[in-house]
């Protein structure tokens, strides 16, 4: 079954509480939270403070995507102020074994991250200390970008890799998820969305009845 996370960086951040509340209410799966440090990528986003606050607010799990250099440096910081899930990019440190085994070590659930022009090969041998793998399907700082289309192939070599190798990593995909791209990232072997304004967070329809109508349309469309 695939699960749905919003991606908070798309929410309305005048009423990000509010948002929040509906889209647990609504049944979503977790929650995704950009940390953009404005030199891996060229943008700023969120905080620790805000994931604090934010963590009032729902038990569903934070999944907390560091898009930021060298970021081994930040882990305690975001662990401390409620992540249950922590990404990091393999472009982004020179030691990415080391900072994927130190979020197992404390209990969370890891993540490695990939760019577009980043090879699956790349993290062949981190997959034994990795819960999950970040497919980037557009080149990461902003939202609303157009799908990369060689990343199904890309999905689907991961799929295999991982199945070859015999380990049991979920694979999210990150960038322009909606109606049109879903039922490929599925049948490739996704089974982690990241939604935001290709699918949920639209002007003209509710959060909550945008959660629903995505919902219905993987159950009803897709055999994963």
């Amino acid at each position: 079954m695939a699960e749905i996370g919003p991606s908070l960086m798309c929410a309305d951040m005048g009423n990000l509480q509010d948002s929040v509340i509906k889209l647990d209410q609504a049944g979503v799966d977790f929650f995704h939270i950009d940390i953009m440090d404005g030199k891996f990528v060229p943008n700023f986003t969120l905080g620790p403070d805000l994931i604090k606050r934010l963590r009032e607010f729902t038990d569903k799990p934070f999944d907390v995507h560091l898009m930021v250099e060298k970021p081994e440096d930040f882990l305690d910081l975001f662990i401390e102020s409620g992540a249950d899930m922590i990404s990091v990019h393999a472009e982004a440190t020179n030691h990415l074994q080391r900072t994927l085994q130190t979020i197992k070590d404390k209990g969370l659930k890891a993540g490695v991250a990939l760019n577009p022009a980043t090879s699956i090969y790349d993290i062949e041998y981190v997959l034994d200390v990795v819960d999950y793998v970040t497919v980037m399907t557009v080149n990461p700082g902003f939202a609303g970008q157009k799908f990369v289309p060689l990343m199904n192939k890309k999905l689907r070599d991961l799929t295999n890799l991982i199945n070859q190798r015999g380990y049991k990593v979920d694979i999210q995909v990150d960038g322009n998820i909606g109606y049109e791209t879903i039922p490929d990232v599925l049948n490739n072997g996704a089974n982690m969305l990241v939604c935001g304004t290709s699918s949920l967070f639209k002007p003209d329809i509710l959060l909550e009845e945008a959660v629903v109508k995505l919902r219905e349309f993987i159950d009803q469309n897709i055999n994963v």
